[in-house]
């Protein structure tokens, strides 16, 4: 795989068959070629490559939400920015929480805010 387009699926056994640097600077190297101007293109890309990662696994409730957000309107590119947009606030929450037992229910609080989201929500937020 050469080239990487959020707006086309990559072939799922090609992106996974990529070491996760080389999936990192695909999405790095679209962002600048299109002349996107981000305040940190490598966290930007970093966040392209873990959604693109969770589809090519079949992650459900991200495959769903796909099809779903596109369904409601989304381009490719702007649902996988919506679904990095969740990804992110995670993120954020097992950076800041106390909660020991936080690990144990992660995956579980992702995936039911992931089937939550909606076109509409993240228009309103973003």
């Amino acid at each position: 795989m050469k080239n990487y387009d959020p707006e086309v699926p990559p072939n799922p056994s090609e992106w996974l068959a990529l070491d996760e640097q080389e999936r990192i600077q695909l999405a790095e190297t679209y962002h600048k070629a299109a002349r996107i101007k981000l305040p940190r293109v490598m966290a930007h890309a970093c966040f392209h490559a873990i959604v693109e990662n969770q589809i090519a696994e079949g992650l459900e409730s991200v495959v769903r939400a796909m099809a779903r957000l596109m369904n409601e309107g989304l381009s490719r590119h702007d649902a996988l920015h919506a679904i990095g947009s969740v990804l992110a606030g995670h993120f954020h929450d097992a950076l800041n929480t106390k909660d020991k037992d936080f690990g144990s229910t992660a995956h579980a609080r992702y995936n039911a805010s992931v089937e939550r989201l909606t076109a509409d929500v993240w228009r309103k937020k973003f």
